[in-house]
């Protein structure tokens, strides 16, 4: 072997062993950096993981929400309704009340509705000829006189109403449960569901 080929061959296997340990090194490198991407990867997929983890537990928990909002919504829908129907009841007892209780209610609603002063009582063409005459005369015997069974009649159902010049007060019941049921309703609600 002569001097120029042993120096090729130094060359050569010198570039050779150059060409191996660059190409280790970008073999490394490359494991490295796919590593570290992989890595990557892994932490962006749990986070993602994590992330939908609590978007789906608020979906859950705002659809949790909504149907107990429904839920009491419902609830106070059928509460107000038997509320309602308590009042619907009271009205219809007052309507339905035997001619003596009838008799004394009018009276006790002319006397406070009159007070110190007088008037004619207006009731329905029924109850004029039913209960009118007592209920005023019951009322006077309390008031001294002052009230007056009106000739004209009106169509009510259930009370009257007391005239007295351009003043008039409605005593119907539909009016008086009304305005009990305006003061009342919270009271009534309690009495009829005492749990809350």
């Amino acid at each position: 072997m002569n001097g120029i080929e042993k120096i090729t061959d130094r060359i050569a296997a010198e570039a050779q062993s150059e060409i191996d340990r660059v190409l280790a090194g970008a073999k490394a490198e490359t494991e490295k950096i796919s590593e570290k991407y992989r890595a990557q990867a892994d932490r962006e997929a749990a986070e993602a993981a994590v992330k939908n983890e609590k978007v789906a537990e608020e979906w859950e928990e705002r659809l949790v929400s909504v149907a107990q909002m429904e839920a009491r919504k419902d609830l106070l829908a059928a509460r107000q309704s038997q509320v309602e129907a308590a009042f619907e009841l009271a009205l219809k007892t007052l309507r339905d009340l035997p001619e003596d209780r009838y008799i004394a209610v009018a009276a006790d609603l002319l006397v406070r509705a009159a007070g110190e002063g007088g008037g004619e009582a207006v009731f329905s063409p029924a109850d004029r000829e039913k209960i009118g005459r007592a209920a005023v005369d019951e009322a006077n015997r309390r008031l001294n006189g002052k009230l007056t069974l009106s000739d004209q009649t009106r169509p009510l159902k259930g009370g009257f109403i007391l005239v007295d010049g351009s003043v008039e007060v409605n005593c119907t019941f539909d009016t008086l449960v009304r305005l009990q049921k305006g003061e009342m309703a919270g009271e009534v609600a309690a009495v009829l569901f005492p749990e809350g």
